[in-house]
This record gives C-alpha cells, sequence and structure tokens, in this order.
C-alpha cells in the first residue's frame, strides 16, 4: 500500500477523540441520480478490448448513523448501481471467459460492478461552517464481465471486498442556504487503483429542529484499473453529472 494512503488510514484510526462533535444521534438518509458516460477496456493478461459503452443512468442510495459515542466510529452504508453496456466490430481476435471471438465479429459488452460501501468513519473536524469525516471504506463488489455475440458467450466474475481509505469535506458558504462538498474512496496498490471522486453543491431546502432537507447537484467520478484481479484487467471510467437528495433527522 502507497505511503500516503497508509498516512490517511493511520490518521482516520489514531483521532477518535474528535469523533464526537455531535451530542445526540443523527441519521442521514439519501439518494442520488447519476448520468454516467462510460469509456475504457478490459479483458485478460494477453490483451484488453475497448468497447463504444452507451451513455447509462445509475443510482446511488445511502443511510449513515452519527453519534457522540467516543472511540466508536459512525457508519455510512451506500448501495452504487454501475452497470453498462457497449458494442464493437472487433479489429482483431479477442478471447475472454473461455471463448474466442474472431476478427470481424460484432461483439456485445456488459459490465456490471455494482457495489456496496461500508464506510466507517470520525468527524475530525465539525462546526457550521466547516467539517472533515475520515475513515475507512469495504466496498463489497459482486462484478460481472461479459461478452456475447450470436453464438458465443465468455464471461468472467469477481467478487470481494476491497478496502478504501475515505473522507469527506464540507465548507458552508456565509448568509447563504448553500454548502459545497467533496468526498472520495480511494486505493492503491501495486498496479491496481479504485478512485471514487465526487464534488458538488448542496442548498437547504428546509432547515429546522425537526429534519433537515437537501438538494444536492455535483460530479461524479470512478476510476477502476484492475491488474490481475482474479484473472481480469481493466481500465474503465464513470463520469458524470448527478442530482440528489437528503433528510437529516
Amino acid at each position: 500500500m502507497k505511503p500516503a494512503l497508509t498516512l490517511v488510514l493511520a490518521s482516520a484510526l489514531a483521532m477518535p477523540a474528535a469523533a464526537s462533535a455531535d451530542t445526540i444521534l443523527g441519521i442521514y438518509a439519501g439518494g442520488q441520480y447519476w448520468n454516467t458516460d462510460n469509456s475504457g477496456s478490459f479483458g485478460t493478461a494477453d490483451r484488453q478490448q475497448s468497447f463504444a459503452f452507451d451513455d447509462e443512468q445509475q443510482s446511488s442510495f445511502y443511510i449513515a448513523l452519527e453519534h457522540p459515542i467516543p472511540l466508536i466510529p459512525n457508519i455510512k452504508i451506500r448501495q452504487n448501481s454501475l452497470d453498462v453496456y457497449g458494442d464493437i466490430s472487433l479489429a482483431q481476435d479477442f478471447s475472454f471467459g473461455g471463448a474466442t471471438f474472431p476478427a470481424g465479429t460484432s461483439v456485445n459488452s456488459m459490465v456490471d460492478l455494482s457495489h456496496t460501501d461500508y464506510t466507517f468513519y470520525y468527524e475530525i473536524f465539525d462546526n457550521d461552517l466547516v467539517s472533515v469525516d475520515l475513515g475507512l471504506t469495504a466496498k463489497r463488489v459482486d462484478g460481472v464481465l461479459a461478452v456475447r455475440d450470436g453464438a458465443s458467450s465468455g464471461n468472467m466474475s469477481s467478487d470481494g471486498w476491497i478496502p478504501t481509505a475515505y473522507g469527506h469535506v464540507r465548507i458552508g458558504i456565509p448568509a447563504t442556504d448553500l454548502t459545497v462538498y467533496g468526498m472520495a474512496n480511494a486505493v492503491s496498490v501495486d498496479d491496481s487503483a479504485i478512485r471514487d471522486i465526487e464534488a458538488g453543491i448542496e442548498y437547504r431546502l428546509i432547515e429546522n429542529l425537526a429534519v433537515d432537507l437537501n438538494l444536492q447537484l455535483g460530479y461524479r467520478d470512478i476510476t477502476i484499473e484492475l491488474d490481475d484481479l482474479d484473472g481480469v484487467y481493466s481500465d474503465l471510467s464513470f463520469k458524470g453529472p448527478y442530482l440528489g437528495l437528503e433528510i437529516h433527522f
């Protein structure tokens, strides 16, 4: 693991004293509708093939629990859909998932890397103007990549847990109902890397003692570079704008 990543992880776990910025239990729930522009390639050690992926609409839903108990981290669970489709006419032979597709064949591709994030984090700094969260995310991935033509089908799957560093920064704009924010999950090990980064602006529609309701507009960018993960190699990018809504009790 890279030294910089190790430092972030150590910092997140070494500062529990700042975790209790809230004095009461808080529940956050939200969802996002995300329009993705998708690109990249996947394959095996012998060859990766680029595909003309279609733009897709994805969704993301989450719930988070924050509490004032020292040492025990807050928790956030987030479900992310991430499935795309494409087609291409092969310029040369391509083998994948036990099937070989000759040059000139028109093939369809499918990538489904939908996953669930389990994030454990501490509030390092939290007030009405600035908040900073640091922690760890365990990504549970049950992924499938497939290539098909009219007669053959090849697919490879990879499932398991991927740990990433987590960071979330929010900055309120004084004298307005607006907040800008950025959030990231990232890990880099050897020649494999996963980056899930988003930034946006939030408008407080409702804010009172009972409930807060926030409208979000942002941009999210996910990059998945795999080097021999269960035999899969990839360089995939999913990015685009999203519209979200969050409620806080």
